[in-house]
């Protein structure tokens, strides 16, 4: 019979581990290990976080550098309509303005002061009375045609446009009409959703 003491107790206990198995403290060195391999080195993490604010930026500028241009684009786009718009009211203006009969002075007076605005139509409406009894006394007639026109300055909401007009004028003293040629710089302005002459001078 054989008696078993403290000490082989002890023995057995720190040794009790199979060929096959790992201790406990092994397993755990292990897992450390593995997921020191995995983590992130903190130079690269902020590496990437860097990147990606800086693409994000890159992002932001493209995106303000596009609205900008478009914005740009169309309010070039609303200029260029408004002198096409302006242009083509002060060619049918000037048409109106040089074109008069005297049996209908009226009318024709109605017609211009409808499409001026500004200096130009206080300046007429003083003028209009003795114009007016001129053309009467003189049987005065006239016939405005524009021949050629261009913008030379413009903006939403004020164009300035030069025009070359051939009038055809005749009166009792010459009944045989006559050309007269002339070049005129019309200021158009945008005007209760119209375009109106402002300011008409013969440069």
């Amino acid at each position: 019979m054989s008696v078993t003491t403290d000490s082989d107790l002890d023995e057995t206990t720190e040794g009790e581990t199979t060929d096959g198995d790992t201790t406990v403290d092994e397993t755990a060195d292990a897992e450390t290990a593995e997921a020191g391999e995995h983590a992130p080195e903190p130079g690269r993490s902020w590496r990437r976080r860097l990147l990606g604010v800086g693409v994000a930026l890159l992002l932001a500028g493209s995106l303000a550098a596009s609205g900008f241009l478009g914005w740009q684009l169309w309010q070039d786009h609303q200029v260029t309509r408004s002198g096409e718009q302006a242009q083509a009211a002060a060619v049918q203006y000037a048409q109106v303005l040089t074109s008069i009969d005297s049996a209908k002075v009226d009318e024709n007076f109605n017609q211009v002061l409808d499409g001026a605005t500004g200096e130009f139509k206080d300046m007429y409406s003083q003028s209009s009375m003795q114009l007016r009894q001129l053309l009467i006394d003189n049987k005065a007639t006239a016939h405005g045609v524009v021949v050629e026109s261009a913008i030379q300055s413009e903006s939403k909401d004020k164009v300035v446009v030069l025009l070359f007009v051939d009038q055809s004028v005749a009166n009792s003293a010459a009944p045989d009409p006559r050309i007269d040629r002339s070049r005129v710089k019309m200021t158009m302005e945008h005007v209760d959703g119209r375009w109106r002459a402002s300011k008409v001078e013969l440069p």
